[in-house]
């Protein structure tokens, strides 16, 4: 889609109510620079995963029973996945906040990111899979303790799992 036709696109979706038009251009330009994947704190932490010798699949797309997920990183053969929110977008607790421009758009928004988080741990956890989140402002070395120990949990339950055979 070439540049004129995704203006248009917007200037229709923005007469129709879909979604607000923004307050100026550099905001426009901020808000098309947020990424899906490969956010900051996702790269620094897959780096450190990969640099300790652990290896993962990257915005991986599982389908669970009809439900469509996409952990940020996921160890398919140990059946981790890992998530990393930010605090905008998934309504973080310690720094979340309530959007002061077009709340009509932004709070059911952000309720329904945090709706489809918990949708997706369930469909996870009921397929036997272990799910880490982690918010984007928890420091790195916490972050990599929490994805070897899922990793090691895991690991520890397959081999107590043998044991008993």
């Amino acid at each position: 889609m070439s540049g004129i036709d995704r203006d248009q696109a917007r200037k229709q979706a923005h007469a129709k109510g879909l979604y607000p038009a923004p307050l100026n251009e550099g905001r426009s330009r901020n808000m098309r620079a947020n990424r899906r994947a490969d956010t900051k704190p996702e790269v620094v932490l897959r780096s450190a995963l990969h640099r300790l010798g652990l290896r993962y699949r990257k915005d991986f797309r599982l389908d669970l029973n009809g439900v469509k997920v996409r952990p940020d990183i996921v160890f398919t053969a140990k059946k981790v996945a890992v998530f990393v929110d930010g605090c905008f977008w998934h309504a973080c607790p310690e720094h979340g906040r309530a959007p002061t421009t077009n709340d009509w758009y932004w709070t059911p928004k952000l309720r329904r990111n945090v709706e489809r988080d918990r949708t997706a741990d369930t469909a996870l956890s009921d397929a036997g899979w272990q799910v880490v989140r982690l918010w984007e402002h928890e420091p790195l070395p916490s972050a990599v303790e929490a994805v070897v120990a899922a990793l090691s949990s895991h690991t520890e339950h397959v081999c107590d799992v043998s044991e008993e055979v």
